[in-house]
């Protein structure tokens, strides 16, 4: 399976440099984790580039990836794999040396990258928001085996082992 998310609709990018606290919006994709939980006052932002930057230095930490299309999910035979083309950004499943699914994520219209939260079983979701002067909605989500650390030492280069 071969998937690439194409988004439409102009949109801004985030500029803020650091995680900041907003207004709790509905998420897009709640469905994604029915039980997900959701603060009732605030919820927490990341820069799409602080938030992947991050990301790319946990790829072992990732249990499932997507989009309202489709959900790609971790198993002990795949890993993730990250690449890059012009804006867009590719997060991909390998197998071996085949590729099993890949979502595109076009970075310049990401307005910025929200946590919503931890669950029950200790599961924590990121959800890449699109933003216009009319709407906000969720176009990718993350779900992690941990939350985003701000006092993450993990070189930039590096891969952390959890």
């Amino acid at each position: 399976m071969i998937l690439y998310h194409k988004i439409t609709g102009e949109h801004r990018c985030g500029t803020a440099e650091t995680a900041t606290s907003e207004p709790v919006r509905e998420p897009a994709l709640a469905h994604a984790r029915a039980d997900a939980p959701h603060s009732p006052d605030i919820m927490t932002t990341y820069t799409f580039e602080v938030f992947w930057s991050w990301l790319m230095r946990h790829p072992n930490c990732i249990l499932r990836a997507g989009t309202v299309e489709a959900t790609l999910y971790d198993d002990d035979d795949f890993h993730w794999h990250f690449a890059s083309e012009g804006s867009g950004v590719y997060v991909q499943v390998i197998r071996g040396k085949h590729l099993v699914g890949e979502i595109g994520i076009d970075t310049e219209r990401v307005s910025y990258v929200q946590y919503v939260g931890e669950d029950p079983e200790a599961e924590h979701m990121f959800e890449l928001v699109l933003e216009d002067e009319a709407q906000s909605a969720a176009s990718h989500f993350f779900v992690l085996s941990h939350g985003l650390e701000e006092d993450d030492e993990t070189p930039a280069q590096e891969r952390a082992v959890h």
